[in-house]
């Protein structure tokens, strides 16, 4: 009896460990670029946390789709001539002019100041004439497209030259300020369900090795009780973009969650469903990152929830959040919610 224990202990810590390490994770990010062929002009912004669970299935949260952006780095002037030029007045127009000069060669209108009081004007004014910089919007007019970030200290696509030789100078590159190699796939939003916040991606215009060779979590649908002794947070590490954090997570409990969602733009919707109340430190920031129970029979961990949001009744300190480890309260989607409609598309 106790062998078996010691080799069920065994098992299960190198399959934790395994989670954490950069060529087993299932763990990454979702980071939306304008101007990925334009090096100069090139931006990252919109990080969430993101998993794999099988064949370029890749999930998220759905919140962050219809937050702000509040200004872009780029846009067509034909965009620009509909949507914005006709409902400024001559001021606006000069500055419109000013911080987005025409190119005419691309027929891009290009951000081009470093003036934080024109930033500011230019955000202002966008929002007084209502022009729509959520991300969701964003993605649908091509100014920005989502990616999946992918980092490895060495400069090789999981330590494999037959798979880097399929990226390009625009999809892979040094970053010697964190000494990791990024590497850049892309994706395409399947559907969101926002009232579970919970979003499906799929990687596209990538080659099916390159998805082979990326590391997966399958799913448990199962409603757990608040009995799990082998129930962990996979996360961005607290101080770090690039590490990964595995903590025990405790399901303290359930509930029949409702919030409202503000949406200036679009309207409200509602946060609604069951979800888990979950007790174990998170980070801010790591909305999207999967709940995972290791599953004995087959020496491998099961995501079964993904991180929502902080439950809104927490200890606080001042009322400080930042660096706060009081703020350990967290509410989670299992993904039982939408069991039948995410098979719809896994099975398509």
């Amino acid at each position: 009896m106790q062998k078996q224990l010691f080799c069920l202990h065994y098992f299960m810590l190198q399959k934790q460990l395994e989670l954490t390490h950069e060529q087993t994770s299932p763990l990454f990010r979702i980071m939306w670029t304008q101007n990925i062929n334009d090096f100069q002009r090139r931006h990252f912004d919109n990080n969430i946390c993101a998993f794999h669970i099988g064949s370029g299935y890749i999930l998220s949260v759905a919140h962050n789709l219809k937050t702000e952006a509040k200004y872009f780095r780029w846009i067509e002037n034909g965009i620009y001539l509909t949507n914005i030029f006709p409902y400024l007045n001559s001021e606006q127009v000069q500055l419109f002019e000013t911080c987005y000069p025409l190119d005419i060669a691309t027929g891009k209108r290009y951000w081009n100041s470093n003036n934080p009081s024109e930033f500011q004007l230019v955000v202002d004014t966008l929002k007084q004439i209502n022009f729509d910089t959520r991300w969701i919007t964003m993605m649908d007019r091509s100014i920005c497209k989502p990616f999946l970030v992918v980092q490895f200290k060495e400069n090789q696509f999981y330590n494999n030259p037959a798979l880097t030789v399929h990226f390009n100078t625009a999809t892979s590159f040094a970053e010697s300020g964190i000494n990791r190699h990024t590497f850049l796939v892309e994706v395409a939003l399947v559907e969101a369900f926002y009232n579970e916040d919970i979003a499906l991606y799929k990687i596209v215009n990538t080659p099916q090795e390159i998805i082979d060779a990326m590391p997966s979590l399958d799913v448990d649908y199962s409603i757990l009780d608040d009995n799990q002794e082998n129930y962990y947070c996979l996360q961005s590490s607290p101080m770090s973009e690039i590490g990964k954090l595995l903590n025990k997570a405790k399901i303290e409990g359930f509930t029949e969650h409702f919030a409202i969602y503000q949406d200036r733009v679009g309207g409200n919707y509602n946060l609604e469903g069951l979800r888990y109340l979950i007790k174990g430190y998170f980070r801010f920031g790591s909305s999207g990152a999967p709940y995972v129970l290791y599953d004995s029979k087959t020496n491998t961990f099961k995501v079964n929830a993904i991180q929502s949001e902080a439950c809104p009744i927490q200890l606080s300190i001042n009322n400080q959040r930042d660096g706060n480890f009081q703020y350990i309260n967290a509410i989670a989607s299992p993904l039982q919610i939408i069991q039948e409609r995410l098979k719809k598309h896994l099975k398509a």
